[in-house]
């Protein structure tokens, strides 16, 4: 089995979820490397950075990237687990899909958080991003996030009573979202799990494939055109994003988890991918 194979296989194992969100998380990364297709190169990342694990093994972490090729908008697509055990004798559990866009284009991207730290707690994190600002561009508010209805998923989804609004401590991971980011805690009793593995099942991955089909129609196969101009503060725009992505959240986390070495031959590699 070649490099690229043996990172995906990893990937794809999602070994310390339950069965609904790994479910879901494989049916996501499926979905959208079935849509792109040939437009993505496989993932070249070293071994020891698509898995690694600190010395204890309390931490262990999966990383699969593939970049577009010359003719894509994507600039590449991200997906990842993160699994460790706390202090308490918990479990925190992180399953991220991500895609960035390229300057080929100005729609957003789109990222999906779903963390756990009990078979009965759940923090959901699903967006496109905006990379344009909707207030001085009107149209790209009506054209990615009026026309598309995606708040009305975030409003399906907090009908249900397990169910609050998720609000992150960070200002700055705040101002990044969109008008219509889904964030949300679900919370549901000792049952064991079974409620929310409903909830993940027939409410939140239904919602989650809806949303990554609306991505995949209207800004990775949208077809949109940018200028000289637009392009520049694109970039600007596209590098802070990614060098602030680093610096507020992987470069803090990596390192207390896995140790420098560790850390800095994950970040490395994912600043070459980042091309920052």
């Amino acid at each position: 089995m070649d490099q690229h194979n043996q990172g995906r296989a990893k990937l794809m194992e999602y070994p310390f979820v339950s069965a609904s969100h790994k479910a879901l998380m494989v049916d996501l990364v499926s979905t959208v490397e079935n849509r792109l297709g040939s437009q993505l190169l496989p993932c070249t990342l070293p071994p020891d950075v698509q898995y690694c694990q600190n010395e204890t093994g309390t931490a262990r972490n999966s990383l699969h990237i593939r970049s577009g090729n010359q003719y894509s908008p994507v600039d590449f697509i991200l997906g990842s687990w993160l699994h460790c055990k706390l202090p308490t004798g918990a479990e925190l559990n992180i399953t991220n899909i991500s895609a960035y866009l390229n300057l080929s284009t100005d729609a957003p991207n789109i990222t999906m958080d779903l963390i756990r730290s009990s078979p009965t707690s759940l923090v959901l994190i699903l967006d496109l991003p905006p990379r344009k600002d909707p207030v001085f561009y009107p149209d790209y508010l009506e054209t990615f996030y009026e026309k598309s209805q995606l708040d009305s998923h975030r409003q399906m989804l907090q009908k249900l009573p397990e169910i609050q609004p998720y609000v992150s401590s960070s200002l700055y991971i705040r101002s990044l979202f969109s008008p219509t980011a889904i964030l949300i805690r679900a919370e549901t009793e000792a049952d064991g799990g079974d409620r929310m593995e409903e909830i993940i099942k027939n409410h939140i991955g239904p919602v989650a494939k809806e949303v990554f089909g609306i991505w995949l129609d209207s800004c990775a196969c949208g077809g949109r055109e940018v200028n000289a101009e637009e392009k520049g503060y694109l970039k600007k725009r596209d590098e802070i994003v990614k060098k602030k992505t680093i610096e507020n959240d992987l470069g803090i986390s990596f390192p207390r988890l896995f140790g420098p070495e560790i850390a800095d031959r994950l970040l490395g590699a994912i600043r070459n991918v980042y091309n920052i």
